[in-house]
């Protein structure tokens, strides 16, 4: 294992950059995800840290080795990487047993070691039973446990997964979330994997790199993004959130004709500030009473989402919000109600 340093990265396609100036450090034996929207630059950042993309500055260092430098690269198939694509990428005429043993078999290893191996990664990957099976023969799931017990065969340094689950139905994309961080609890390949899904993200990370127009917003702990989002990007795009804007004084901002107190995060120091708070942590009551962040707020939509209630709550003119409660709280679209924004909960946000 070998930990990966992107020191200052940078590529850009004309006058579209890409990555702009990465810079980020992924210990010995973890898994972190880089996530973000289509085009923010996590799958360009993959492949640069593969070898299949030269940066245009910066380095990217692997152990101690130099494997990127401004305008040079060492060639993927020099790097000891491991990279699963979205597609599988599987051998269609080869068995399971054949496609596990691939890579093995490229780097001339005794045929007993090889049997071993194999035989060893079909049972870690829980594919005994379908070692003499062709891919057509399996399903999404099985295919992409192959590919990874393909991957981790050859013993990689480093692993690289490219929005592996993205083909895959709900049902099976929950399984497989799992399953990748079963195998990688048991291996300990410094792993890095990119995705655009916040829960695949969430479940399988360490560490997540939160990615927007090539560069890098937020890296921290699952909870600490979802918890503790630093800028109005990270507490959209992860989870989900209210962004209330208005004046700010002190610890209250003026939102409309409503003063919100907070008492999280820090504003820029400008002016104009914002705060989020998340739709599970507002609070409804059947009647407004006065109080601390307390409301009045008109019912405007219900929806019934199975084990919660959806709802989106009018507080003046110019400020909505959703808010998602209890099945038990049911109100009516036309409600007058109480909402109380738990200053605990509003955390102020930098731009």
């Amino acid at each position: 294992m070998a930990s990966v340093e992107l020191r200052g990265v940078r590529k850009a396609y004309g006058k579209l950059t890409v990555a702009d100036g990465i810079d980020l450090k992924i210990e010995h034996g973890e898994l972190v995800c880089l996530l973000g929207p289509s085009g923010c630059g996590k799958t360009t950042t993959l492949r640069l840290i593969a070898g299949f993309i030269v940066p245009d500055a910066g380095e990217i260092i692997v152990g101690d080795r130099r494997l990127s430098s401004g305008g040079q690269a060492l060639p993927p198939e020099k790097r000891n990487m491991s990279m699963i694509f979205q597609s599988y990428a599987l051998w269609p005429h080869m068995t399971v047993a054949d496609n596990v043993a691939y890579g093995l078999k490229l780097r001339r290893l005794p045929k007993a070691d090889i049997a071993r191996k194999v035989a060893s990664m079909l049972a870690v990957a829980k594919l005994e039973k379908l070692a003499d099976r062709f891919p057509g023969e399996l399903s999404g799931g099985q295919q992409q446990r192959v590919a990874l017990a393909r991957a981790l065969a050859v013993e990689p340094e480093t692993l690289l997964l490219d929005e592996p689950l993205s083909n895959l139905d709900t049902n099976l994309r929950e399984e497989m979330r799992f399953e990748i961080r079963r195998l990688h609890d048991e291996f300990r390949y410094t792993t890095v994997y990119v995705t655009h899904d916040q829960l695949e993200a969430m479940t399988t990370a360490d560490r997540i790199v939160v990615m927007n127009a090539g560069r890098i917003e937020q890296i921290g702990s699952p909870e600490d993004i979802f918890l503790r989002p630093l800028t109005e990007f990270t507490a959209r795009f992860i989870g989900g959130t209210n962004i209330l804007r208005g004046a700010a004084s002190g610890h209250t901002i003026h939102c409309g004709r409503l003063a919100i107190q907070w008492s999280q995060g820090q504003t820029d120091g400008q002016a104009q500030a914002a705060i989020s708070i998340r739709p599970h942590e507002i609070e409804l009551h059947p009647t407004p009473s006065p109080g601390e962040n307390t409301f009045p707020g008109r019912v405007l939509r219900h929806t019934y989402i199975g084990a919660q209630r959806d709802y989106l709550i009018e507080l003046d003119p110019e400020t909505h919000i959703r808010v998602v409660t209890r099945l038990d709280q049911h109100y009516a679209p036309g409600d007058t109600v109480g909402v109380h924004l738990p200053i605990q909960h509003c955390r102020a946000l930098a731009r």
